[in-house]
């Protein structure tokens, strides 16, 4: 497979990478030369070449007017000359994109192999993706790194250019033959923010964290270029690293250290923001921070308590999260809204506790890895306060410390790799009609498919041996997380996917996953979000789950029994027509009465043209109940939930011996056999 990675924004050049040296010089970069160089590491990929502008300016340096420069076996950036050879803010790259789409293609009819699958970062490289898919059918993936509504609604004033950002943004989601997101809130909640968005064609795939351990590890080097800013280089150093842009937050940071007399007089204040040469280098956003920034540390006279270094490489910045460590110190993440953080990945691979940003994907690394704290930017005495308690509480700063060594580790480009192979091929292969298995087995996946190794290795031998059996799942989980569950556990991808709670329903198609129209067409007659919302807000005891858990048709709390039984009842006497489901003890999900995992089986084994009695359906708790209780080949694993012990006392369910998925292996195996005994007498 070759793989071709546009990019247009920034200074891109192989390692090291002068990130700041301009405002969309970011992590992005250091994204697109991991994956690259992860991908390239794989014998089923022939070669990745990153193409970007080619850019002439001496101020920014040399490296970047060259047409082509090798970065690793395997792996090449080529550099377009548009004719404009300019460094172009991201706003300026508008007008100028037409002439590159032009001369990549012109570059493109001259290749004599030209790539299988295109990678477009940002929507200006998406919309040059479209132009070339259109020339010469190459299917593209878009990665959008940072969303435009995501920081349309962080910023408290309108930024120029956000409108028409959006829409390029809107085009290159509805277009993209696949997306791949980095995190779960980016794949299920920005990215389904736009009008047009398909959750079957988003994955989420994180990154790896950036394994370079080159730079002193000893921390000296840091010590040094630190030394002129700071009076007590010993004292426990608050670490921020991130472009000078407004929604980084980084002037927010510094008036929350000013304002807090424990961390002013405990901690160091150390930020690096890109890179400059004076107050008023750079373009405008970047001066803009630059200048909050200096006027902070003058206001609050913070002299000998803040660095803010002028000139790093990532030698440094190696260094500082080391020296960082040693210190005691916390890495911190401001952002009003963060997409996903590469930094605290980083953070966490050298082992440097962190404290972030409560909004977009940081929720997904912090809770991964267990490196850190959670805090709302917006309430800076709640964000101090987090900090404070892992500086000043030895025992948790040291646990946090391990748990970001081992979870980086477990965050590998390796992974990431894997994953884009297997989603590039997707594209390639040709979509096929479903083909009508004798039977169905339609399983929840959490503690029914999981939860024993040795019994999911024994249902996917049983599943692989008898190809008649159709495989799908059930789940209350989103597609996203069920695909990243099934991949962790192994098993084959299912032919169909059932999600959330039986209010979705996705079928396989060659590589591809094609959401039920016709299902989501029958759910949304009669359902009402709003109104359900209104009710529940009426309800004491209920707790909204996270955005990120929301969906089209289900909208969730978290709730006791009783809580759950009193929202039913006000919902009845509102008249609102509406399937309540109460599991694990404290999940509630509403969802539209037509919907549920039940309704959605009998959905799915009508399309397929199988009766009900040649369908197995398994499950462990509450919101497998409807799906179990109108399957007469039900199967309740031996580790199920008190919810279903009253279902388990029913003639006819098949109460399994094994737990989790060793028990659905035990009964597909029993009912198999049946048939055939029968025959034999």
């Amino acid at each position: 497979m070759r793989i071709m990675s546009l990019a247009l924004g920034g200074c891109l050049k192989a390692p090291p990478v002068a990130f700041g040296l301009t405002e969309d010089t970011g992590g992005h970069i250091t994204y697109i030369l991991g994956a690259a160089r992860a991908l390239a590491a794989r014998a089923d990929v022939r070669s990745v070449e990153i193409v970007t502008r080619l850019i002439d300016d001496t101020t920014l340096g040399t490296a970047y007017a060259q047409p082509t420069e090798h970065v690793a076996e395997g792996v090449t950036i080529r550099r377009i000359d548009s004719g404009n050879r300019a460094y172009l803010s991201k706003e300026a790259n508008a007008a100028d994109r037409p002439a590159f789409t032009a001369a990549l293609i012109a570059h493109l009819e001259r290749c004599a192999e030209r790539p299988d699958v295109l990678h477009a970062h940002f929507a200006d490289a998406a919309e040059v993706a479209m132009a070339v898919r259109a020339r010469f059918g190459i299917p593209f993936i878009f990665t959008g790194h940072s969303m435009a509504i995501d920081k349309q609604a962080a910023m408290a004033a309108p930024c120029p250019g956000i409108a028409a950002r959006i829409a390029l943004e809107t085009r290159a989601v509805c277009e993209a033959d696949a997306i791949i997101a980095s995190s779960r809130d980016e794949a299920e909640r920005q990215l389904m923010g736009y009008a047009g968005a398909d959750a079957a064609r988003i994955h989420c795939v994180p990154p790896g964290a950036n394994l370079d351990t080159e730079g002193d590890a000893s921390g000296s080097e840091a010590r040094a270029l630190l030394a002129p800013f700071l009076r007590d280089l010993d004292r426990p150093a608050l670490l921020a690293i991130a472009r000078p842009v407004a929604k980084k937050n980084l002037v927010g940071l510094v008036d929350l250290y000013a304002g807090d007399p424990w961390l002013r007089d405990h901690a160091n204040l150390v930020i690096v923001a890109g890179l400059r040469d004076a107050p008023d280098s750079g373009e405008t956003e970047q001066r803009g921070v630059i200048a909050g920034l200096l006027d902070r540390l003058d206001r609050h006279d913070l002299y000998g308590r803040m660095a803010l270094p002028k000139r790093h490489d990532q030698h440094h910045i190696a260094a500082l999260y080391a020296y960082a460590r040693q210190t005691g110190g916390v890495f911190a993440n401001p952002a009003w809204t963060e997409p996903y953080g590469l930094t605290l990945t980083e953070a966490a691979f050298h082992g440097l506790p962190v404290v972030a940003t409560a909004h977009g994907g940081p929720g997904d690394i912090v809770a991964a890895m267990g490196h850190g704290l959670l805090a709302d930017p917006r309430d800076p005495p709640a964000f101090a306060a987090a900090i404070r308690a892992l500086i000043s509480d030895r025992a948790r700063w040291q646990a946090a410390s391990a748990a970001g060594r081992r979870g980086a580790r477990q965050r590998d480009w390796a992974g990431y790799a894997e994953r884009f192979v297997g989603i590039a091929r997707g594209l390639r292969d040709a979509p096929i009609a479903h083909v009508r298995p004798a039977r169905l087995l339609l399983a929840d996946i959490d503690n029914t498919l999981t939860g024993c190794r040795a019994g999911a290795a024994d249902l996917c031998a049983l599943l692989a041996e008898r190809r008649e059996i159709g495989f799908g799942i059930a789940t209350g989980r989103s597609l996203q997380e069920a695909q990243r569950l099934l991949g962790e556990w192994d098993y084959p991808d299912p032919m169909v996917m059932v999600t959330s709670v039986g209010s979705e329903i996705y079928w396989r198609a060659g590589g591809r996953l094609i959401a039920d129209a016709d299902y989501a067409a029958m759910l949304a007659g009669a359902w009402d979000a709003d109104a359900i919302e209104a009710v529940a807000a009426t309800v004491p005891g209920l707790v909204p789950q996270p955005a990120v858990d929301q969906r089209r048709f289900k909208r969730s709390w978290f709730a006791d029994a009783a809580a759950a039984e009193r929202l039913r009842m006000r919902l009845a006497a509102a008249r609102i027509d509406a399937r309540v489901v109460h599991s694990h003890a404290t999940l509630l999900d509403v969802l539209p009465a037509r919907a549920g995992k039940g309704a959605a089986m009998r959905w799915v084994a009508e399309r397929l043209g199988l009766p009900l009695d040649r369908v197995d359906a398994a499950g462990d708790s509450g919101n497998d109940l409807d799906m179990l209780e109108c399957c007469p080949n039900a199967i309740i694993v031996a580790n199920h939930s008190h919810e279903l012990t009253g279902l388990a006392r029913r003639r006819g369910i098949h109460v399994a011996t094994r737990p989790s998925a060793g028990g659905i292996a035990d009964a597909m195996r029993m009912r198999i056999a049946a048939p055939a005994a029968g025959a034999a007498r």
